[in-house]
C-alpha cells in the first residue's frame, strides 16, 4: 500500500480515548485520519459498537444525503459480550443495514487495509459513476438545447424558400418549360420534406423537456385520439384496424398517442398491395404492460431491425413512401422516457409486429 492512499480520508467514531490513539496509529501511515467527536466530511467512517449508538443517527442522515455516491461505515466490534451490535440481516431495513463491514478485535491490521481499501475502491467508481452520468446529462441538455435551437432558427428562412418557391409556381408557371416546372415541382416537394423534419426534430428534442409528468393513462382513450387523427388516412387505404381491450398506465397522454399515431400510420403506409389489417394489443408482463401494433405488410428484414429507431433512417425512398425518418426514433425516445423499451419483429415477407413496455398500475385493469 502506497502513501497515496492519504488521499482518503477515515473518520474514527470511537468515544475511548486508548482505543481510539491506537486504531489511529495503526492508520495514519495509510489514510487522513480525523477524530473529531461529531462527523465530518470524510471517505469511511470507522464506529466501534460501544461508540455506535451515539452516531448512528448522523451516520444514518450523512448516508442518506450522500446517496447515490457510495458512503461506506466499518463498525469494529470488541471481543467481549457487552454493547454489541448484532450482525446485519439481507432481510431486514432498519438499521444496522448501516453497516457496510465489521471487523473483529482484536485487530487484524493486514485484513483490516484489505477491508477498508475495497469499500473505498467502491466509493471511488461510484464518484467516477456519477461524474459521468453527470457529464452526459449535462451533454444531453446542451444537444436537445442545441436541436431545438437550430430547429427553430431554420424555421424562418426555411419558410421565406417556400414562400417565394410557391410565388413563382403561381405567377410563372406558364412561363416555363417542362424541364424547369419539373425541377421546381422538385424544389417544392424539398421544401416541404424539410419543413416536416425540422418539426419532427423539434419534438424529438422536446420529448423530456417539454413532456408532461407521467399519470395515470387510459390507453383505450389514447388510441381513439390517435385514430381519429389518422381518420382520413384509414379511410383512403381502407384500413381495418382491431384493438383488443387496453389497460391504463403511467404516462404522458399526449406523447403516447404520439406513439400510436406512428406506428399505425407506419402499418398502414406500408401495408403493400392488400388493404391494411392492424391489430392493437396489450399483455400484462410483470409490472410492466406489453402494448403491441401488428400488421400483415410487407415486412422488415433482421437487418434493418435496430437502425429503423435511429434518427433519418429510411428503408425506402421518397418515391415510395413518404416520412422524415424521424417517426420510429421519436417513438423510441417517449418509451425511454416511460422507463420501457420498443423492438420489431419481423422478416421481409410476413408483416411486422411492434412492441412496446410501459409501467403498470398497481391496480390492474382487466
Amino acid at each position: 500500500m502506497s502513501r497515496n492512499d492519504r488521499q482518503n480520508t477515515v473518520q474514527l467514531l470511537i468515544n475511548e480515548e486508548g482505543n481510539r490513539t491506537a486504531v489511529r496509529e495503526l492508520l495514519t501511515d495509510y489514510y487522513e485520519v480525523e477524530t473529531e467527536p461529531s462527523l465530518v466530511e470524510a471517505d469511511l467512517y470507522l464506529v466501534d459498537d460501544y461508540s455506535f449508538h451515539d452516531y448512528h443517527d448522523a451516520l444514518r442522515e450523512h448516508v442518506h444525503e450522500s446517496d447515490p455516491v457510495f458512503c461506506p461505515v466499518v463498525l469494529v466490534r470488541r471481543d467481549d459480550d457487552h454493547h454489541r451490535v448484532t450482525l446485519p440481516n439481507p432481510d431486514e431495513r432498519d438499521p444496522p443495514l448501516l453497516v457496510d463491514d465489521i471487523v473483529e478485535a482484536p485487530i487484524d491490521r493486514t485484513l483490516l487495509f484489505r477491508r477498508l481499501n475495497t469499500l473505498l475502491v467502491r466509493r471511488s467508481q461510484s464518484q467516477e459513476l456519477m461524474h459521468y452520468i453527470s457529464k452526459l446529462e449535462e451533454s444531453n441538455r446542451s444537444l436537445e438545447q442545441f436541436a431545438y435551437a437550430a430547429s427553430h432558427d431554420l424555421q424562418e428562412p426555411l419558410r421565406m424558400v417556400s414562400s417565394y418557391l410557391q410565388l413563382i409556381d403561381q405567377r410563372y408557371e406558364d412561363e416555363l418549360d417542362e424541364e424547369g416546372r419539373e425541377f421546381l415541382g422538385y424544389a417544392i416537394d424539398g421544401a416541404n420534406r424539410m419543413r416536416d423534419m425540422i418539426e419532427g426534430l423539434l419534438e424529438y428534442s422536446r420529448v423530456d423537456t417539454r413532456g408532461s409528468p407521467l399519470e395515470p393513462t387510459d390507453l383505450e382513450a389514447v388510441l381513439d385520439e390517435a385514430l381519429a387523427d389518422l381518420r382520413m388516412k384509414i379511410d383512403e387505404h381502407d384500413a381495418e384496424i382491431e384493438a383488443e381491450p387496453l389497460p391504463t398506465v403511467l404516462g404522458d397522454d399526449d406523447q403516447l398517442r404520439q406513439v400510436f399515431q406512428n406506428l399505425l400510420n407506419n402499418a398502414i403506409e406500408y401495408s403493400g398491395d392488400r388493404p391494411p389489417r392492424v391489430r392493437v394489443s396489450a399483455r400484462r408482463q410483470d409490472r410492466t404492460w406489453r402494448i403491441a401494433v401488428s400488421d400483415d405488410g410487407v415486412g422488415i428484414d433482421p437487418e434493418d431491425q435496430d437502425r429503423i429507431f435511429e434518427l433519418f433512417q429510411r428503408l425506402h425512398s421518397h418515391k415510395e413512401h413518404a416520412g422524415s425518418g424521424i417517426g420510429l426514433a421519436l417513438c423510441k425516445r417517449i418509451v425511454e422516457r416511460h422507463d420501457g423499451r420498443i423492438w420489431v419483429d419481423s422478416d421481409s415477407s410476413s408483416g411486422a409486429t411492434f412492441s412496446f413496455t410501459l409501467p403498470a398500475l398497481d391496480a390492474r385493469r382487466e
